[in-house]
């Protein structure tokens, strides 16, 4: 039976590190990479102020990844509803035999740009 639930695709920017720098830092490139069925949930007012008051971001949407996504998140550029974001904080995973559904990730995202 097919969920009734269906999530949108996301653009993610995937970084790798391509090279460092004359201080010995990495350098990172993107790679554009399209992730199907990725929820997008609004922020609730209160997780907005929490978020902002303990760890200095404005927390916008969380995204809840499908099962079975391998992708790394954390600190990755993310785009949808025509504007972008970026992930600052690792993902929350649950177990995934306990997740009745089709995600068991979510991720934070802020406003980027």
């Amino acid at each position: 039976m097919a969920s009734l639930i269906k999530g949108i695709p996301v653009v993610l920017y995937e970084r790798t590190q391509t090279d460092r720098d004359d201080l010995g830092d990495p350098v990172y490139g993107e790679t554009p990479v399209t992730v199907e069925n990725v929820l997008v949930c609004p922020a609730a007012a209160d997780a907005i102020v929490s978020e902002l008051q303990l760890n200095g971001h404005r927390l916008a949407y969380e995204l809840c990844l499908p099962k079975g996504d391998a992708h790394t998140w954390e600190g990755c550029r993310v785009e949808f509803f025509g504007q972008q974001f970026r992930v600052y904080a690792p993902p929350t995973e649950y177990i995934e035999a306990l997740t009745p559904l089709d995600w068991n990730r979510k991720v934070k995202v802020e406003r980027y740009g």
